[in-house]
């Protein structure tokens, strides 16, 4: 564990955070969504280059990934027990999984109290953290490989939706 000191973060400061990215959370997640429901599963195993991810994993792991860090959070414990069990057996499935999952873990973390938004949370002896601040890596993370997967999509064959103000197959409709 970091024996760095740990800035002096007021609670305030914590629920101001905690609600700003929240809110870039929400925004985030259809777009996250629409990605991973865009892959066909008939070509899910579908990968770029031998050493890459197949869409499938990339897609399972971005779900997963995003419930687990705020469950995490919310559990004020970054503990791994191994890759868990998948999901779900095709993409829908996991799209139906995702859609049930991520709001429940998104609404743990909404229900934190300042002072525990403050508590030093130890994440595998990188960081030590207080725990709010690790909302901004799952902000990061899911950016990261929702940008990877949507790669995938068109040489698949699939539709690119609109992340960040259209794309050729969903053009920005001004909303």
């Amino acid at each position: 564990m970091s024996s760095a000191a740990q800035p002096n973060f007021t609670p305030d400061f914590a629920v101001t955070f905690t609600n700003l990215l929240i809110g870039r959370l929400e925004k985030e997640t259809p777009a996250t969504r629409k990605v991973i429901a865009n892959v066909p599963n008939d070509k899910r195993d579908y990968k770029p280059e031998p050493n890459s991810r197949s869409a499938w994993e990339l897609a399972v792991h971005l779900a997963q990934s995003d419930v687990w860090f705020l469950n995490s959070i919310a559990d004020q414990q970054f503990a791994w027990t191994g890759d868990p069990p998948t999901p779900a057996s095709d993409v829908k499935g996991l799209v139906e999984w995702y859609d049930a999952e991520y709001p429940k873990a998104l609404a743990r973390v909404k229900a934190m109290k300042p002072e525990q938004l403050t508590q030093p949370v130890d994440f595998f002896g990188i960081m030590n953290e207080p725990v709010f601040l690790y909302l901004q890596f799952v902000q990061d993370h899911k950016v990261h490989h929702r940008g990877q997967l949507s790669t995938y999509l068109r040489p698949m064959g699939a539709k690119v939706p609109d992340i960040y103000g259209g794309s050729f197959d969903e053009p920005f409709k001004g909303q």
